[in-house]
This record gives C-alpha cells, structure tokens and sequence, in this order.
C-alpha cells in the first residue's frame, strides 16, 4: 500500500509541497508560508486595527429597548471571548502550517469541496465590504460637505472604494503597516467619541439604558451570538492570518491577544451604538457623529477616523478571504483577485443596507449566514483536532488528483444537519449548529464508508501509534 508523507511537526523546517515564496509585497500565494510577517505586538495591533466594524455599532443600535448599558457590555464580553477560543481553535492549522483557510479546509472538504465553505464564506465579506465603504464615503462625503460645501455622495463611494482596491493589492505586508499604524489612532478616537457621546447625551441615557431593566433572558443570550457572528466570518478563515504570525505564542497566549485586540473596539463600538440610538432614535453613525459634535474640527476628526476604520476594517477581514477563494477557484494571482473582489463589492447596493430601517436587517443578515458558518467551523475544529490529532499530510493537501480529491460527503452531510438545526433555533443560529454538525462529522468519518478515502493516511496513523507507544 502507498503511503503518503506527513509534514514535519515544526513547520518551519517542513519542505513545502508548492514553491515556498518570500513575503514580496502584492506576492501572495496558497504555498505553506515559511516568512512569517507578524510579531506579537505587530499581530495584536493588526486585529484591533482590522476589528472596528461599524456594523457593531448598528447592532447595538437594534438593541435599544431590550438590553440596558450593563446587559450590553456583558453580552458583547461573552461573545468576544467565544471568538477568541474560536480563533486560537481553527487557526492552529494556520499557525503551525504556514497554510491558508483554502487548503486547511481540503482536509474536511476535499479538494474540490473546500469551494463550499470558501464560497459561503466570501459571500458575507462582500456584503461587509461594500457596506462599510459606503459608510467610509458617507464621512468623507460629509467632511466635504462641511469644509467645502460639496456634496457627491456617489463619487465617494467610487474614489474610496477604488483607494481601497488600491491599498489591497500590496497584500499582508501593506495590511500590517496599515493596522499597525491606524490601531493606536482608532483607539484613541473611539475612547473619545464614547465620552462625547455621554457627555451630550447622558440624561436620556440615565434614562433609557441606566435606570431601565432589560433582560438576562433570551434576547441577552442571542445578542451574544450577533456580535459574536459579526467576527464569525474571521473565525472560518482564521489561518489566513495565523499562518503570518511568528512562532512561540502558545494557544494561552494567543486567545490572550485576540481578547485585547477585538474585546476593546467591540466594546465601544457596540455601546456607543446602543448610547446614541437610545438618545437620539438615530441609526447611522454619520448622522449621530454630526450632531453629537458642535466643534467642526473635532467633527472633521471624527469624521475621518470613521473612514480610515472602514479601510483598515476592509482590506485585512473582507478582501483576504474572498481574494483566497478566487485564487483558488480560478487560479489567478492575488492583485487580479483583489481587484474582482473590489469591484464586486459594488454590486452589494451598500446604500441599502445604511438605511434607519436596516438595523433589523442586519440582525437576519448575521443570523442567516451564521447558521451556515458556525457548523462549517464545527467540522474544521473536529477535523483536525479528532480525526487528524493535529498533523496534516501536506503534500496531499495540494495534489488534485491525490486522496483529497473531489468532495467529502461527510463534511457536506455534517454542514447540512447544522444548518438546518440553527435556522430551527434562528435566534441562537452558531450556536445551535456546532453540536449536530461535529458529531455528525465525527461519526460520518468513522464509521460511513465513502468517507474512508479522505481519512489520515496509513503514515500518519503509524505515527500516532509510534508517538503514543
């Protein structure tokens, strides 16, 4: 019988199945990355920079009336640690690796079903894409239209959407300057818009989220699954980024930096959001920044840092992955990936999505794609912890004729009996498929014949029986 390699425990010294690249600017590719870009530091400020979502701050919106301030802060604390356990969880592949969610996910998917997931997961980094640049246009637009009194709301969007394409082709080594740059100044400003806001609006405020009751039911535990399925998109790709850091974080040490990373901005972000629509009634965040600011500087401040937000938050979470799929899909180089994926993110009509009656949409949005996510996620983490107790056959990995090919039925069965059990309890959609999906998986792989092929190959279960012995 054939066996098949296993890839080296330590990564840095496993012979790569592809050409090995060095990390040129624009150079991307789907090869296990051996120059790892990222330090601690530099990979924290990466994510806090790549983590302001102003969709965060609409879904605090849309929980005006159910959860006060202290309700709030807790559910987005729970849901921010879920994402940061998720993250160190899948992105191990990544990290120890060097590969990317593509290929991580031929181990469950196979070859040609890894498409599934990719596709599934590109679809929401789309819409995200074009709606917070939208919402970057918005600022600049109305930067434009306080300093210079002109108005073009469409222009904007085109020109910020283009300088966006622009800054994605450069790849990780432009997304690390760029977080790493813009992550102190984003602090900075939305610890100050937050006390802006309490300070123009602390008595309805008192008022409305202070002194009333809300609830620890279940409207508190589903709005800890929407925030934590605003980051559950990051959660699936997860090794696009991991696989950039540099060894010797333990997984201790990595949810650590996670948590300081995305807890923060999601925070503030989320209560500024629930503070002002309280207040004011208000949804979008260009509206309430510009009535909560009378001074024109500071206003033209926080105007603009609302726009760098969106682009640090774009080219790092809504680029990367879409990018990914279609290098994989269509095997174009990464700069031509990038500039599709910018130019489809016109197509998601954002300015739809920005409207004051589209807090609730967003909610559905979340929950919806969060039901198809929390069970892929489910099977990837159960792949590659119980199936392949952590070691993965590179060289397969990358061959399309090889055992991989194809699809896995079991994966695809797995995802499907999750999916169906969230949208059953919609409410709580990621949660509610992470259960059926797994065991599902698990058993599939063990025991469902057609399953067999994409199983560890007799090298690495010899290994195993080695290492234990």
């Amino acid at each position: 019988m054939t066996t098949r390699p296993t890839a080296p425990e330590n990564s840095r010294t496993a012979a790569a199945p592809a050409e090995v690249h060095a990390k040129a600017a624009g150079q991307e590719s789907l090869a296990p990355q051996q120059v790892r870009i990222a330090g601690r530091t530099s990979y924290l400020l990466m994510w806090l920079g790549g983590c302001v979502s102003i969709g965060t701050f609409t879904m605090g919106s849309s929980f005006v009336g159910t959860l006060n301030l202290i309700q709030l802060l807790v559910a987005i604390s729970i849901g921010c640690l879920v994402i940061s356990l998720g993250l160190v969880l899948n992105g191990a592949a990544g990290y120890k690796f060097g590969i990317p969610f593509m290929v991580q996910a031929r181990a469950p998917f196979g070859f040609t079903g890894t498409r599934i997931p990719g596709l599934i997961r590109a679809v929401p980094a789309l819409v995200w894409y074009g709606f917070q640049s939208w919402i970057g246009a918005a600022a600049l637009n109305q930067v434009s239209s306080v300093l210079f009194g002109f108005d073009n709301l469409v222009l904007f969007f085109i020109v910020f959407q283009l300088l966006q394409i622009g800054l994605s082709i450069f790849g990780f080594q432009g997304i690390k300057w760029l977080e790493n740059v813009g992550a102190v100044f984003i602090l900075a400003s939305l610890v100050y818009m937050f006390f802006s806001v309490l300070n123009r609006y602390g008595a309805e405020i008192q008022t409305n989220l202070v002194d009333t009751e809300g609830t620890w039911g279940a409207p508190f535990w589903s709005a800890t699954m929407l925030f934590l399925g605003i980051y559950a998109t990051m959660m699936i790709n997860v090794s696009d980024y991991s696989r950039e850091h540099r060894h010797g974080s333990s997984p201790g040490l990595l949810t650590g930096l996670y948590t300081a990373a995305i807890l923060p901005v999601t925070v503030f972000m989320g209560m500024i959001g629930l503070m002002v629509s309280s207040a004011t009634g208000v949804v979008d965040p260009i509206q309430v920044f510009s009535n909560a600011v009378d001074n024109t500087p500071l206003l033209v401040i926080t105007l603009l840092f609302i726009a760098f937000a969106q682009v640090t938050t774009n080219v790092l979470n809504n680029v990367v992955p879409p990018t990914y799929v279609l290098m994989d899909v269509f095997k174009l180089p990464f700069r031509v990936s990038t500039v599709i994926v910018g130019l489809l993110a016109f197509a998601t009509f954002p300015w739809l999505l920005v409207r004051e009656e589209s807090a609730d949409g967003l909610q559905i949005f979340v929950q919806t794609y969060s039901a198809f996510l929390g069970p892929i996620f489910a099977v990837m983490v159960v792949d590659y912890y119980a199936i392949r107790r952590g070691r993965l056959e590179l060289d397969a990995f990358y061959d399309a004729a090889g055992p991989y090919r194809g699809i896995n039925p079991a994966a695809v069965l797995a995802v499907a009996l999750g999916v169906v059990t969230a949208f059953v309890f919609a409410d709580f959609s990621w949660y509610a498929g992470l259960v059926p999906a797994g065991v599902s998986y698990y058993l599939l792989m063990r025991f469902w014949a057609p399953a067999q092929r994409f199983r560890p190959g007799p090298a690495v279960i010899e290994e195993r029986r080695i290492i234990t012995e």
